[in-house]
């Protein structure tokens, strides 16, 4: 019975070895045995090789995400243009994002207020992964220090526009806010005072008797300017009517600031 077993024990080493050979004509066929499937399948491929390239994957997705910028940037208390064409590496610098959104910003680039929204013209240069989630978390530490502050910050509200009364005192009133913006000096007093030595207030106050009627060129309006004087003196953005109130108030005052100082030095025929 020994023998036996040996034998089963040899047969089933013939089994494992997987292939067999048979002579056909002289060539040799590798055939393979039945069970050598099973006894030497390949094993199944791990899941390892997938995992490897998983990191690479969201590498290249963050990166994808960080290199597109987004189309429009909303403005946060206390940013500058600067600041933000740095953040966002936009070509140009702060004078092209200027450039581009000057019709929102105004003519100061140094005047942003907090909620427009600016239009970026240029995409960011690719950050990694650390870099883009280190700007996102700034970008959301400004966000929650903005919504967390008591009142926000409101951009100034437009000046009312000044209106003036069409009657002597708005005229004379008029005449100094214009004089201001030209560096003309002169006081309410000092106006009112000559106007009422030459016309007591009425603006079509001509004078037809006196020498410069002789010559052609009457004394007209307020302040009793004749007409060379006028075209001479005449400020821009006031009227070309020399009988114009404020046109005439300003010119005279013009002509007072050059030959004696200030219309305030005035005291008779000048």
């Amino acid at each position: 019975m020994p023998a036996q077993g040996k034998h089963r024990r040899s047969q089933s080493t013939s089994l494992r070895r997987g292939l067999a050979a048979v002579t056909v004509g002289g060539a040799v066929l590798a055939l393979p045995m039945i069970g050598a499937t099973s006894a030497f399948a390949a094993p199944a491929p791990t899941a390892a090789p997938q995992q490897a390239v998983a990191p690479a994957s969201v590498s290249a997705q963050v990166n994808s995400a960080v290199q597109a910028a987004p189309a429009q940037h909303s403005v946060a208390a206390g940013e500058t243009l600067s600041k933000i064409a740095r953040e966002y590496s936009v070509s140009g610098g702060w004078e092209k994002l200027y450039e581009g959104n000057r019709k929102i910003v105004g003519d100061n680039p140094d005047l942003i207020h907090p909620g427009i929204k600016l239009t970026l013209g240029t995409k960011a240069a690719k950050a990694s992964p650390s870099a883009a989630r280190g700007a996102e978390a700034d970008r959301a530490d400004r966000s929650e220090r903005v919504n967390a502050a008591p009142v926000a910050k409101a951009a100034p509200a437009a000046e009312k526009a000044v209106t003036y009364t069409n009657d002597l005192d708005g005229w004379i009133k008029e005449s100094l806010a214009v004089m201001a913006e030209q560096g003309i000096p002169g006081t309410y007093e000092g106006i009112h005072r000559n106007i009422m030595r030459e016309s007591s207030g009425n603006p079509a106050a001509i004078n037809n008797w006196d020498s410069n009627a002789v010559k052609g060129t009457p004394s007209k309006g307020l302040l009793q300017v004749i007409d060379p004087t006028f075209q001479a003196y005449h400020v821009p953005g006031t009227s070309t009517d020399s009988y114009d109130p404020v046109a005439n108030i300003t010119a005279a005052c013009n002509y007072a600031a050059d030959r004696y100082g200030s219309i305030d030095n005035v005291f008779g025929a000048y």
